[in-house]
């Protein structure tokens, strides 16, 4: 048995169709199931059973779980916007949820892995997993760096598998639901489907107009990695996840408009209310990662958009409501 939570989420829902591509179908699904929207992502997946997330938290409350033999948690869900300033809806979404988790884990001697953010970073320059590299400039970074320190200590003390990923800017298939907090490929391709131009920002923290960089990882390899990990179970830690490589929001852009064969860039002005907490430059360094032993090479930003494009126009006519 495993479990998936935000399983009906973006990386959630890719998550369980690559599980479904390498055999497994006892999953039990744990999200907001009275939603409509999310529920698009996960209607063609297999699964054993559909749990709510208030029923999940209150039978792992319970010890429900006790005595259940679980492959692994996947705990992929949580509260994504960077922009949410609710500290105590975000401390019972992505710290209390989390920290249910992992006691099960402990307790359970169950394999546990999670979604970190590489936004615990902040401004800084250096993106190695180490706590001095570590400055989270916005509530949803704190929850997700304060879960991080909890898992630290865990490590110390326990033999369980523990692996946190600290996701760098993922995009692909299945995030339409995130509104604003969808990727920037999602974003310009839209732009572009009923215009002539897309818009990025007017150049910011020393970088020139649409120059500001991020480390883009398409959602396939991140659930790569998340199943090699499962299949791994003697590594445990806290990894960054990107490509290793950052790329300019222009090199995206540009690639979204070849896809579509038109298109230009106008630059808009930078505002004023993400200054304090924008990462301007992001760039994991995967060595950690490399060094415990995964081989596999990452999607570029070019064949990532092409493929997400391709993925994003043949929606419809794949995945029948």
């Amino acid at each position: 048995m495993i479990v998936v939570t935000g399983s009906n989420g973006f990386i959630g829902s890719n998550l369980i169709k690559g599980l479904n591509k390498i055999g497994y179908k006892d999953i039990i699904a744990v999200d907001d199931h009275n939603n409509s929207e999310l529920k698009e992502n996960i209607i063609h997946c297999e699964i054993q059973d559909y749990l709510d997330i208030d029923e999940f938290l209150s039978l792992l409350q319970k010890n429900k779980f006790d005595g259940t033999k679980l492959k692994s948690i996947f705990h992929q869900g949580a509260c994504s916007n960077t922009m949410e300033w609710d500290a105590e809806y975000l401390y019972k979404n992505n710290f209390l949820y989390s920290k249910e988790l992992l006691n099960l884990s402990i307790k359970s001697d169950t394999p546990l892995i999670y979604a970190s953010s590489a936004s615990v970073y902040g401004s800084g320059s250096v993106f190695v997993e180490s706590i001095e590299n570590e400055n989270p400039i916005n509530l949803y970074a704190y929850s997700k760096f304060k879960f991080d320190q909890l898992v630290r200590q865990a490590l110390a003390e326990n033999a369980t598998q523990i692996v946190g990923l600290r996701y760098f800017n993922v995009y692909g298939p299945q995030e339409q639901h995130k509104g604003s907090m969808a990727s920037v490929a999602y974003h310009l391709h839209n732009q572009l489907k009923d215009n002539d131009f897309i818009k990025l920002f007017k150049g910011s923290d020393g970088y020139s107009d649409g120059e500001q960089r991020r480390d883009f990882i398409y959602v396939d390899d991140i659930v790569k990695v998340n199943l090699w990990f499962m299949e791994n179970k003697e590594i445990s830690g806290i990894f960054n996840l990107g490509t290793g490589k950052s790329s300019a929001f222009n090199d995206v852009a540009q690639a979204v408009i070849n896809w579509h064969q038109k298109g230009r860039v106008e630059y808009i002005d930078f505002p004023e209310k993400l200054k304090s907490s924008y990462q301007s430059y992001t760039e994991a360094n995967i060595s950690k990662l490399r060094k415990v032993g995964y081989k596999e090479d990452f999607i570029d930003v070019s064949e990532g958009v092409n493929l997400y494009l391709d993925t994003l126009e043949s929606w419809p006519k794949n995945n029948p409501s």
